[in-house]
């Protein structure tokens, strides 16, 4: 259980003193350990290999993503995510998983959680005011609603917009059971299967019949600034914030320098916390990543000097290093003044205007 009665305005209230650092990247900092088989199958005796199956490790190895969670807490991180972005019944089909969905959520969480309020009662009892929160990770699935897989069939869908609510809905209760703060639906590809991940925390809030606080982040498939259902940042904003998000933002997509003006975008018109998690830069030719932690968090600084940023952290291959470094990095850094005025839009650059009644 939080330590946090409300977490949504314990959250603003924390982010109205300063710039909170968000973790990095879980993936590639499984990798580095090079597990084994049997470090992921462990002993539950599932038909397919697990290998690569990172979400099952919170029930073989919790050892491992307690260790880097801790990692993360070490480095700075106030807010921390559940290693789940793939612990969704779709993903885990790859591996016949499917009946381990609510356990491995369930895990992860309680993993997170437990930490959380350590590293918060240990910064209490230090006479520090330092909620620690958790972030129940939401992947998009490698399904579409809004695109048809077969260029002969335009019409066609790989999975309903219900059953994709469906599978959501499933992960994110779990994910509330075990502890989690917010449920953060990351790495948003296609608007709709953001609307149906929106739609399940509503239904999960009517069974729960309290507040389930949303963050809500987007990737871009180009330099455009569009995702792969062609929406562009704003006009994404404007498609999901009926679901009043605790915070909308940007992660994955290119590093801090590409996503440098569409994060400049969305700060100016939205009007809630805004979190970003760029990539540790792009990939080399084998799919590494190869910026120094100095390096990013010099060019998320300045997201956070010029006021457009609440949250930073990293996404893929980033790693403690770099969560430190940003912390370090922005540490008295005032944080982004979050617009009060719903009706007024505000155009990156320009004055506020407001849109007539």
């Amino acid at each position: 259980m939080s330590l946090c009665p409300n977490p949504r305005e314990a959250l603003r209230t924390a982010a109205k003193e300063r710039v909170l650092i968000f973790d990095g990247a879980f993936g590639t900092q499984i990798q580095d350990r090079k597990l084994t088989e049997a470090d992921y199958a462990g002993e539950l005796g599932l038909k397919a290999d697990q290998k690569g199956n990172n979400d099952i490790l919170a029930l073989t190895r919790p050892d491992v993503i307690a260790d880097i969670t801790r990692a993360y807490l070490d480095a700075g991180s106030d807010v921390i995510s559940t290693n789940t972005f793939s612990a969704n019944r779709i993903s885990q089909a790859d591996y016949a998983a499917e009946d381990q969905v609510a356990a491995i959520n369930i895990a992860s969480a309680k993993i997170a959680r437990a930490l959380a309020d350590e590293y918060a009662e240990k910064d209490a009892a230090n006479g520090l005011d330092c909620p620690r929160f958790v972030a129940g990770a939401i992947g998009p699935t490698n399904k579409t609603l809004s695109l048809s897989p077969d260029v002969e069939d335009p019409g066609f869908r790989e999975i309903s917009f219900d059953e994709l609510v469906a599978v959501y809905k499933e992960q994110a209760e779990a994910l509330i059971e075990g502890g989690a703060d917010f449920i953060l639906i990351e790495t948003v590809f296609d608007t709709l299967n953001a609307k149906a991940g929106v739609m399940a925390v509503k239904q999960l809030e009517a069974d729960l019949g309290r507040d389930v606080p949303v963050m809500i982040s987007m990737t871009l498939t180009d330099l455009s600034g569009r995702n792969l259902s062609g929406h562009t940042v704003e006009a994404f904003w404007y498609a999901v914030r009926h679901a009043n998000p605790v915070t909308i933002g940007l992660n994955c997509s290119f590093g801090a320098d590409q996503l440098r003006p569409h994060v400049q975008v969305l700060s100016g018109i939205a009007d809630t916390l805004l979190m970003a998690y760029p990539n540790a830069g792009l990939p080399n030719e084998l799919g590494e990543y190869d910026e120094m932690p100095a390096t990013t968090a010099g060019l998320v600084k300045q997201w956070a000097v010029n006021g457009q940023a609440n949250i930073l952290g990293g996404c893929c291959g980033s790693s403690p290093s770099h969560i430190k470094a940003i912390a370090d990095a922005v540490a008295g850094v005032a944080p982004r003044a979050v617009p009060s005025a719903p009706t007024e839009m505000r155009l990156a650059g320009l004055e506020p205007f407001v849109v007539a009644a």
